[in-house]
């Protein structure tokens, strides 16, 4: 994985915890809020849901596309087509060597 798969990679991890900040701090009647003891309807006050529900959103879709790009550029920079075949190569290329030694 390139420079390019470490910064997204970064940014996916980044946005899953704020992702999950986020839904924690929501109002009682959609987010996890009332587990942290919170009775209020609204942690940061009365306007702040709409905002928090569309960051939400917004984040939501990040994630998405985020988890989308690490994968393409995984496979991308995989010379192999699987793992399995990956390990099959290696197994080979092993026993050729131990056999070339004996």
């Amino acid at each position: 994985m390139g420079v390019l798969g470490i910064i997204l990679l970064v940014l996916f991890v980044l946005v899953a915890l704020a992702l999950i900040f986020l839904i924690a701090i929501q109002d009682e009647s959609s987010g996890l809020s009332g587990v942290f003891g919170g009775s209020s309807d609204s942690t940061f006050g009365s306007g702040s849901s709409k905002f928090i529900n569309k960051v939400t959103t917004i984040l939501a879709v990040a994630f998405m596309v985020l988890a989308l790009l690490v994968a393409f550029v995984a496979k991308s920079n995989n010379s192999s087509s699987s793992i399995l075949d990956a390990a099959a190569s290696s197994n080979s290329t092993w026993y050729q060597d131990t056999a070339a030694q004996n």
